[in-house]
């Protein structure tokens, strides 16, 4: 892959769930290009290893606690961030959670604990750094759906379906209200990546997955990060309310 060059510098940038997978990647990519970046977490312990590991690299980095779903956990979360650094610029909202069973056979409190972390957590995360960026009249957000948003996603993961394709709308309704105040707001829709999430389909099915993408292969490492840098620059000043897939092709079929 070639270097894709991106100026974040003077920037500050939250990045949920960044503590893992997408999100670590998407934090590193903002962090490399200069930003301050703050990532939040649920669990404590990987949240501390993941701000260890970009602190290594040199990257100016806070990590903090939240859990999105919970109102209160959210606006402490904002806070702090703005008490450390007196701005937002730009949010990613990538925390999510999945749960895997037969539709006739999913237990009502694993659908609300999947929507209310992939739907409600973007809500609550982006009406709470919306009212900062709205008072500051500029700012971006880029939210991570995926693939399963767009139609009807994998088997047996059907709140996690319902979810992403939710938050893609709810990625066009903020778009739409705040389009003249300043904010942009979009999303990006991966396919399937190797994350914590994934790992146990992809350890079991890996050429079966891979097949089904026209590019036959699995997303890798370095994929997602220039993408949402690009969602969220100045080189998308009149792009908002767009969902991009990052899917290898498979979305064109």
């Amino acid at each position: 892959m070639g270097t894709v060059h991106f100026d974040f510098k003077d920037e500050v940038v939250i990045v949920t769930g960044g503590s893992r997978g997408l999100g670590l990647e998407i934090a590193e990519a903002f962090g490399r290009a200069g930003a301050s970046v703050v990532i939040t977490a649920r669990r404590e312990q990987w949240l501390r290893e993941a701000e260890k590991q970009l602190k290594e690299q040199g990257i100016a980095v806070r990590a903090l606690t939240c859990d999105v779903a919970d109102a209160a956990s959210v606006e402490q979360a904002v806070q702090q961030t703005l008490a450390t650094y007196g701005k937002i610029d730009i949010l990613v909202n990538n925390a999510g959670l999945t749960w895997g069973a037969p539709a006739e056979d999913m237990p009502l409190e694993r659908w609300r604990q999947v929507i209310d972390a992939n739907l409600t957590g973007t809500f609550l995360m982006s009406q709470a750094v919306g009212k900062h960026m709205l008072e500051r009249g500029k700012g971006a957000m880029v939210n991570v759906a995926s693939i399963a948003g767009l139609g009807g996603g994998q088997l047996n993961t059907i709140g996690y379906n319902a979810s992403k394709a939710a938050v893609i709308n709810l990625t066009r309704a903020f778009a739409i209200e705040w389009a003249a105040r300043g904010i942009r707001v979009n999303a990006i829709a991966p396919a399937m990546f190797r994350t914590r999430m994934t790992e146990a389909i992809l350890d079991r099915a890996e050429d079966f997955v891979a097949n089904m993408m026209p590019m036959k292969r699995i997303g890798q490492p370095g994929e997602i990060g220039p993408v949402t840098l690009f969602l969220a620059s100045e080189g998308a000043s009149y792009i908002t309310g767009q969902t991009i897939p990052v899917d290898g092709g498979r979305t064109a079929e």
